[in-house]
């Protein structure tokens, strides 16, 4: 058995990694070491997730797909979340998620006997299927409030979209400037390497206007 584990964070500014130590420390306190990260920066409402199907492709029969919630793994609609269940059934893996307690159980190698086996898979599935449902209900509500707001906003005269943090771009290139590379500045400022590498671009475009 392999632990394999899966880092999501729906926006490049976000940083997937952010999850990293919980999950291995997790993993020891099981008495197991994570064999593979698998990190990207992807929405949780969308299939279309290169590194998460890579891993999905890794992976045996018995491996765990270790999560730090199950929102990590889907915000998805019903149909495109069977179709992921159904890769993951066919892969034979089972998904370990911190914030679902009943499927801690997958991290032990233990010996149950078929019935009890096959009744804490079903439980866990149950709840497996009930926290992404509830995952994707959470992402259709926030995303209905944010389009109320944004609306509101707009019938007011006061929507500017989204704004660029100028004190996160400068201390950003304050790190440029003094030779560090772009996974160095976004570690010394706690931004991601596309945003370092968004606020390099701008610079540069504003040197050139």
């Amino acid at each position: 058995m392999y632990v394999r584990a899966y880092l999501r964070a729906s926006t490049q500014e976000q940083d997937a990694t952010r999850a990293k130590e919980a999950l291995t420390a997790f993993a020891e306190q099981h008495g197991q070491k994570i064999a593979a990260y698998y990190v990207e920066n992807q929405s949780g409402a969308s299939l279309q997730r290169p590194e998460l199907f890579r891993l999905l492709d890794d992976a045996h029969p018995g491996d765990v797909l270790l999560i730090e919630q199950v929102d990590r793994l889907s915000r998805l609609t019903e149909d495109d979340w069977q179709q992921l269940r159904q890769t993951i059934r066919a892969k034979g893996v089972l998904v370990v998620a911190l914030d679902l307690p009943t499927s801690h159980q997958s991290m032990q190698q233990t010996n149950a006997d078929e019935f009890t086996g096959r009744m804490l898979a079903a439980i866990n599935n149950m709840l497996l299927d009930m926290l992404a449902a509830i995952a994707r209900k959470d992402y259709e509500d926030r995303r209905r409030r944010q389009a109320q707001g944004i609306e509101k906003a707009k019938a007011k005269g006061a929507f500017k979209g989204k704004q660029i943090d100028k004190q996160l771009h400068q201390r950003i290139l304050s790190c440029l400037t003094k030779g560090m590379s772009i996974r160095e500045a976004a570690a010394a400022t706690g931004a991601s390497t596309a945003t370092v590498q968004r606020a390099k671009s701008r610079a540069a475009e504003s040197e050139t206007s």
